[in-house]
């Protein structure tokens, strides 16, 4: 007869801050001290770290292993976008799409209200397509040539890129992260995106504006090199045959995911819109096609900004991303597996009590897990599986949850460089970080739309406005539905199944 074996402990919160404190240490050490930009290894070392902890609390290999590899699979329709985008991008260089989108784009666009156009267009293709990472390797890619072509400097581009890209994908019902929110948090996706909207619009109308001023300050600064528009769109020219009908592979994109159809099946119908382009207009071979979504676009213009631009796209450069997101979400999913996670998240409830206190929580752990665990699924679902009874206990309706943890998690992702997000903004958009280019790392302040809204999230919570009670109809459903529902009555809220909410005091 055999003993039944042990369940893990629990960590306490010294021990379940250790892998935490320890990989930032590492990080900081590479990243800072080394000037390093490649945060692979000190996120390996996160995880043995991790998985040596869960060991000490009685956690076998295998189970382990089952919640590195869980969260890793959870990702892969994300991995399976970045493989796609990076076809994309080669294909659609190649078949002068994205060529077409810059010359046009110098010829049309006013240098002054560039960055505010180049915000606003992302927004919407993000919206259609559902991805912030697709947006950013199509359109994105190509604003970022018509940016240098204004002497507009490059992380002022990537800046206003990543604030519409991020900002669609937060508001769109195609993208996964905003189904995941209502998913995690048992609310409905469309009452999910309009709760959304009180501190979505506002940030969006901030960065609009001061990204209209930077335009204008810029150019009266140092003022347009039409010399230098003129030099690119002439090489354009000569190196690729420039049309409209050539931005057909992109429509179709657009069409398909206005369609509702999936995201993956519609970008690879791009790409192999794109090949038939290339080689009706371009005169490209199919074997060329091939090393174009595998290997990448290669050309020698002599225009140094066409040629930094241009010479990119392909599966193959999609590999540091990827491998970094894979390693990164390992480690979260061994901080989940572990119990360190959980252990830090009711360390917080358990010192905050108020609805402010308790919404700006929520902001702050999915920002701590993108920080920490690389992973903005994770960053997600983990507070929201474990905010959610809380908000129950209060009252109020889990809607407020569902809207911090997409504002903690989906809109800061890019921001934090070894995150997924971040990592693909930084390959995609050729901001050349791990070359040195640390100045271009000044994107992450400048895309406003992002850090802006879950400020505004936060003055929400602690003024009371845009924070919705928990509805008849929500309570009904929790009942209905046997949701968890913490019992607060310890600090002055009574149960919402019972005699209604009734709000602390203090």
């Amino acid at each position: 007869m055999t003993e039944p074996e042990t369940p893990p402990r629990k960590p306490s919160l010294g021990l379940a801050l250790v892998p935490v404190v320890l990989t930032l240490a590492t990080l900081g050490l590479q990243l800072f001290y080394f000037g390093d930009f490649t945060p692979h290894i000190p996120l390996a070392i996160g995880l043995a770290i991790t998985g040596l902890v869960g060991l000490s609390l009685g956690h076998t290999w295998p189970s382990l292993e089952d919640g590195v590899f869980r969260v890793i699979n959870v990702s892969l329709p994300s991995v399976s976008v970045l493989i796609v985008v990076g076809m994309l991008i080669g294909v659609w260089i190649a078949s002068g799409t994205v060529p077409t989108l810059i010359y046009y784009g110098l010829i049309i666009l006013s240098p002054q209200i560039f960055l505010a156009a180049a915000m606003v267009m992302c927004a919407v293709v993000s919206v259609s397509l559902g991805t912030s990472w697709g947006t950013v390797g199509t359109i994105g890619l190509a604003l970022m040539g018509i940016g240098a072509g204004f002497d507009v400097p490059v992380y002022w581009t990537a800046g206003a890129v990543v604030s519409g890209a991020f900002f669609g994908d937060k508001i769109s019902p195609l993208s996964d992260t905003t189904n995941l929110s209502p998913a995690v948090t048992g609310q409905n996706l469309f009452a999910h995106i309009r709760n959304m909207m009180p501190t979505t619009v506002p940030a969006m109308l901030i960065a609009l504006a001061i990204y209209t001023w930077a335009g204008f300050s810029m150019v009266e600064a140092g003022g347009t090199s039409f010399e230098r528009i003129d030099s690119i769109t002439t090489a354009l020219q000569a190196n690729f045959l420039i049309s409209p009908w050539l931005l057909a592979p992109a429509l179709l994109v657009i069409g398909l995911a206005v369609a509702q159809k999936p995201p993956i099946p519609s970008l690879f119908a791009g790409v192999i819109a794109g090949g038939l382009t290339a080689m009706l207009a371009q005169g490209s071979g199919l074997h060329d096609l091939f090393g174009y979504a595998n290997g990448g676009y290669s050309i020698d213009t002599g225009v140094r900004e066409i040629d930094s631009l241009l010479n990119r796209g392909g599966v193959q450069s999609m590999m540091w991303t990827i491998s970094l997101i894979l390693i990164a979400l390992g480690f979260g999913g061994a901080l989940e597996r572990t119990g360190c996670l959980e252990t830090i998240i009711q360390a917080i409830l358990a010192r905050v009590h108020s609805f402010a206190g308790v919404q700006t929580a929520a902001i702050g752990t999915s920002v701590a897990t993108n920080l920490v665990a690389g992973d903005p699924y994770l960053s997600i679902a983990l507070p929201g599986r474990m905010y959610a009874p809380v908000y129950r206990g209060m009252g109020y309706s889990t809607l407020n949850l569902s809207r911090a943890i997409e504002e903690g998690g989906t809109l800061m992702s890019p921001l934090i460089p070894w995150n997924a997000g971040g990592a693909f903004v930084i390959s995609a958009l050729g901001l050349g970080i791990a070359q040195g280019e640390l100045v271009n790392l000044m994107y992450i302040p400048l895309a406003f739309a992002c850090w802006i809204t879950p400020i505004i999230g936060i003055v929400y919570a602690w003024t009371g406005l845009f924070s919705p009670r928990a509805s008849e109809a929500e309570i009904a459903d929790w009942r209905a539905q046997d949701r968890a529902i913490l019992d607060m009555s310890a600090h002055g809220y009574g149960h919402p199944l019972e005699n209604g909410p009734r709000p602390a005091t203090a």
